[in-house]
């Protein structure tokens, strides 16, 4: 295949993955700043970025050769576990067999569309964390609207692989200060998400307060631009995701 020798370089060595267009300065823009009725529930390729969709074939290659376990996916916050979170993947997570579909700017349709485009063909994980919403928000989209997607795509990893068992993520917190109307829309957003998990399958998991100091405010130590993480802030998140993977996976 064309992308052949990226996918050897990617996800599963994750030395050889970066981020792409994410950079800790810029915050992920979307598509749009206006809300579009079922623009989040729609699925659809991001073809206004030209490196999206060989980041798609790749990760598709990378299905097809199995051996995935545990499976990432979601936007830049999920893609630069190799590049800022680089040393704690590798130490943590990597021995999982872990894999990384993480693509920057992302928003639940693009992932949607992913996942029915050959992303999940081929492969039974054991586990997958998704971590997805945080640039609907930016494009304005509904909490409900970013509900009904995600939950649509459990529908999508069920119909696949029924006994993968999926860890939902909620949106981490946006911006610095705890004022900020971004922190009450990602509060809402994880309360739909909330209602997701059913004891079984699906569990979700609010990690946003590691990331915030006793006023709320977050830190440049973890986030520069307060939405992408530090190499700090990725420490965060496997401190504060670890032991529910190793539950999940009955490594307790």
């Amino acid at each position: 295949m064309k992308y052949t020798r990226l996918v050897i370089t990617m996800l599963l060595l994750p030395i050889g993955m970066l981020c792409g267009e994410a950079t800790d300065s810029v915050p992920e823009v979307a598509a749009s700043a206006a809300p579009s009725a079922q623009r989040a529930t729609t699925p659809v390729p991001k073809t206004e970025n030209n490196n999206w969709m060989p980041q798609h074939d790749a990760y598709v290659a990378l299905a097809q050769k199995g051996g995935i376990d545990v499976l990432f996916i979601g936007d830049s916050l999920t893609k630069c576990w190799a590049r800022e979170g680089r040393e704690v993947w590798k130490a943590r997570f990597a021995p999982m067999r872990a894999a990384n579909f993480g693509i920057s700017g992302d928003c639940t349709q693009h992932v949607l569309w992913r996942m029915q485009n050959g992303e999940l063909e081929n492969i039974q994980p054991k586990l997958v964390v998704l971590l997805i919403g945080t640039n609907n928000i930016t494009a304005q989209d509904s909490p409900t609207d970013i509900g009904q997607a995600v939950g649509a795509m459990i529908g999508e990893i069920h119909k696949r692989s029924p006994n993968t068992r999926i860890l939902l993520l909620g949106v981490l917190p946006r911006r610095e200060l705890a004022s900020h109307p971004d922190r009450e829309i990602v509060r809402s957003v994880n309360q739909v998400l909330a209602q997701l998990q059913n004891g079984n399958t699906v569990t979700f998991l609010d990690i946003g307060d590691k990331f915030l100091q006793p006023d709320g405010s977050m830190t440049k130590e973890v986030s520069k631009d307060f939405i992408h993480l530090t190499d700090k802030g990725y420490e965060v998140f496997a401190d504060a995701i670890q032991p529910t993977i190793e539950s999940l996976l009955g490594k307790k």
